[in-house]
């Protein structure tokens, strides 16, 4: 039987792997619990020995998805100053940057992490990934010597579609429709529905090689989305999910 627990004083970060991890677990013979003690969160595995390799390496996912998602947002919320801007090019600003050469972020964790019996995230990540925050630091500074300048829209978005033209391409094709109360976002032939904050947040996320936009018309949303994937995306007007699907 191989066992392993996971700790952290962050509630949220117990939460988010403890779920993830109930989710995918599937068909693994596993024990998976969770508790608190002394202000410590606790996540405890139990496996059959010929599992722990498979379940190792789920639990190396998720670990390194948390730390990439959580933390990073956290370090780039203490430590990014950016001039006044609308919100949604503020979080996009954001969502960039937490994306931005997430290859060598993964590459800085894995090396890193080494699941024995025990693991403390909040202890990994303060005296084992220095490396990493140093990386990050880097960027913030970049962003924070610049800010006078970034204050003008146009300096902003050659910055923020910069970032956007570097991220990783997740997804091939994507089509969005535009519907009544939001937006529908079609990838993988899944339908999940949106506002216009998560719509761009996932389209960043997701960095797609193409993107189809049907809309009924031309507002904020479509033109900031324009402005950020320029040549990626091809809207088509006066095409709303409802009128393509009646």
């Amino acid at each position: 039987m191989w066992e392993f627990c996971l700790s952290t004083y962050k509630l949220e970060v117990a939460r988010s792997v403890f779920q993830a991890m109930k989710e995918e677990l599937g068909d693994y013979q596993t024990v998976l619990t969770c508790y608190e003690k002394y202000g410590i969160f606790n996540i405890m595995f139990a496996c059959p020995l010929e599992e722990k390799n498979r379940l190792s390496t789920l639990l190396e996912q998720n670990i390194i998805k948390v730390i990439c998602s959580f933390y990073k947002e956290n370090f780039l919320k203490d430590n990014l100053c950016l001039p006044s801007h609308e919100k949604i090019s503020l979080m996009a600003f954001k969502k960039a940057l937490m994306n931005f050469d997430r290859e060598t972020d993964l590459y800085i964790i894995s090396k890193n992490l080494e699941l024995k019996s025990t693991l403390n995230l909040d202890s990994f990540y303060e005296f084992k990934l220095k490396a990493l925050r140093d990386k990050w630091g880097e960027l913030v500074l970049l962003a924070n010597e610049n800010s006078e300048y970034l204050i003008g829209d146009e300096a902003f978005y050659d910055l923020l579609k910069f970032l956007v033209d570097n991220l990783e391409i997740r997804e091939n094709e994507i089509s969005v429709f535009e519907k009544e109360n939001g937006y529908s976002i079609m990838a993988d032939e899944c339908f999940e529905s949106l506002n216009n904050e998560a719509l761009v947040s996932t389209l960043i996320e997701l960095s797609p090689k193409k993107i189809n936009f049907y809309c009924d018309k031309e507002d904020a949303t479509v033109n900031f989305l324009t402005k950020i994937f320029s040549e990626r995306i091809k809207v088509n007007y006066n095409r709303s999910m409802e009128k393509i699907f009646s």
